[in-house]
């Protein structure tokens, strides 16, 4: 992991990075009577750790109770890609951290393998642990919410398998799925319809078998998805129904309702379709 302290009277701290073969293993027992209240009232030895969602991109869309306590934990983990500059998440909520007081926890991860990002993952929550002992609260920060395909979901799974007296709380964000139908003024779905939402790689196979079975579908991310999915939906008379979304809730939005003015350029990690069937 890599730790930094925001410039200002706080000096930076690094210590080792996720990519590298460094384990994590607890070197302390939890302290007895420190740490966040259990249900039932007794202390816990750990302090809290908060899996939040900072929203879609517009820091104005952050959770009142997102704000406070993002203003209150002295430390805040963020993720990043390994192929990324900085931190997306980070970028919406920076303004609102005490910068010469709190600590940063940067998560490297490689994106395009499955086995090295599930290490990483375990050594994170290792070290969060460790940091939790005494009753120091953490936050951790995800894009959009931490329930819908995000990173926080990996480092619960380790958190909840490996550090069980942990006590963890879910604030939840506005995703993305919801800010651009917002943006786009296109209701998801009305009385006894359903909804499905697919994941970049959902394959030929899957989008039909969601057009099928659902009114609306949302497809998430399809940058690189984008030719495959506008030649299914072309074939399925479905592209007059669909718009793409791009950077919702951002000063960079984009809202496009005819899929053939689309150009490779306007394509984006941050983006979605939106193939409403029943239109009203």
């Amino acid at each position: 992991m890599e730790h930094q302290r925001f410039p200002g009277k706080g000096d930076a701290r690094r210590h080792g990075a996720a990519g590298s073969s460094e384990s994590c293993v607890h070197r302390r027992r939890p302290v007895e009577g420190a740490g966040a209240l259990t249900e039932g009232g007794s202390k816990t030895g750990y302090g809290r750790l908060y899996g939040i969602g900072v929203g879609p991109g517009d820091p104005e869309l952050l959770t009142l109770k997102a704000h406070r306590i993002l203003q209150q934990v002295p430390l805040v983990c963020v993720p990043q890609a390994i192929t990324s500059r900085d931190s997306f998440a980070l970028g919406i909520v920076q303004k609102f951290l005490n910068l010469d007081a709190q600590e940063v926890m940067r998560i490297r991860f490689p994106t395009n393998n499955e086995k090295g990002a599930g290490e990483v993952w375990r050594r994170a929550a290792c070290e969060i642990a460790e940091r939790l002992e005494g009753g120091q609260d953490a936050a951790f920060i995800t894009e959009g919410d931490p329930m819908l395909y995000s990173t926080f979901s990996y480092v619960l799974k380790s958190i909840r398998a490996d550090y069980p007296g942990v006590p963890v709380e879910i604030v939840p964000g506005v995703s993305s799925v919801m800010a651009a139908a917002a943006s786009a003024k296109a209701p998801l779905v009305t009385h006894g319809q359903s909804l499905a939402v697919l994941p970049a790689a959902y394959g030929t196979n899957g989008l039909r078998e969601a057009i099928a079975n659902h009114d609306t579908v949302v497809l998430m991310k399809v940058n690189r998805a984008m030719v495959q999915a506008l030649a299914e939906l072309e074939e399925l008379g479905l592209a007059g129904k669909s718009v793409y979304v791009k950077r919702a809730s951002m000063d960079s939005e984009q809202i496009v309702h005819d899929l053939e003015r689309l150009a490779e350029e306007d394509l984006d990690y941050f983006s979605l379709l939106i193939v409403r069937k029943c239109l009203q």
